[in-house]
């Protein structure tokens, strides 16, 4: 199958700590990814690597089998690479719609009046359309994590990294976000989704992979892996089941 991402021995300092330490780590085309580990184990970390949000001290980054490892971050977006961030962060003063406008004119570089079609069905997608001209700062926290992902959205990720995105959400939204994120699968984007609630992953993904001090502990079929002795004295702090 062909590779959508692939990050090959990647290696992050920042000062004496070393956060990502060889990490080599691959996504087929069209997978739902899941990616677990403790506090600190350099998850997010690895995604902005991918971003180019930071750059790699060693290694490499593969977007569609072309090395991006160089690249800007506007360029890796243009590319195809869109992401999601722990604590959204909208344009308070703006609405919904504009939001996502900004996402599509400046993520994906394309013309604004062309956008608009391309906004209204990411708006259908994240469930948002009821709310497109109302303000995103008087948005309740389930919104603005609709929001978040429809910035992302908005930019025509190939590959989507979602970090977080179920956090702080009650039970019943997890679930509302999860139906959402499981018609995104059916629009064929490749998902790479970084979550503590762990059976929010184990409704939408095909593989986990856990990492810990910046490796990879171990990788599988979920329920497998998050059973597993390793992962449930490193991550669960527990005995598997």
């Amino acid at each position: 199958m062909t590779k959508a991402l692939e990050t090959q021995g990647l290696r992050k300092s920042f000062g004496g700590v070393l956060v990502i330490d060889d990490l080599s780590i691959s996504v087929d085309t069209g997978e739902a990814l899941g990616i677990v580990g403790p506090n600190g184990a350099g998850k997010t970390t690895w995604f902005n690597l991918i971003t180019g949000a930071v750059h790699a001290d060693a290694g490499k980054v593969i977007f569609a089998g072309r090395d991006i490892t160089r690249l800007p971050r506007h360029e890796r977006c243009r590319l195809g690479i869109g992401r999601t961030f722990q604590i959204p962060k909208p344009f308070s003063g703006m609405t919904v719609f504009e939001n996502i406008l900004v996402g599509a004119t400046h993520g994906r570089n394309m013309p604004e009046r062309s956008s608009y079609d391309h906004c209204v069905k990411i708006l259908d997608i994240t469930g948002l359309h009821k709310k497109v001209n109302v303000l995103a700062g008087s948005l309740t926290l389930l919104d603005r994590k609709r929001l978040e992902l429809a910035r992302a959205l908005a930019t025509d990720p190939k590959v989507l990294l979602l970090d977080e995105i179920a956090g702080g959400l009650t039970e019943a939204e997890v679930e509302e976000l999860i139906e959402e994120i499981k018609k995104l699968r059916a629009t064929g984007v490749t998902i790479v989704w970084i979550e503590h609630i762990v059976h929010a992953l184990l409704a939408v993904v095909d593989r986990i992979v856990v990492i810990n001090f910046g490796r990879e502990l171990c990788q599988g079929e979920p329920h497998q892996v998050m059973n597993s002795a390793e992962v449930q004295a490193c991550y669960m702090g527990g005995t598997p089941a």
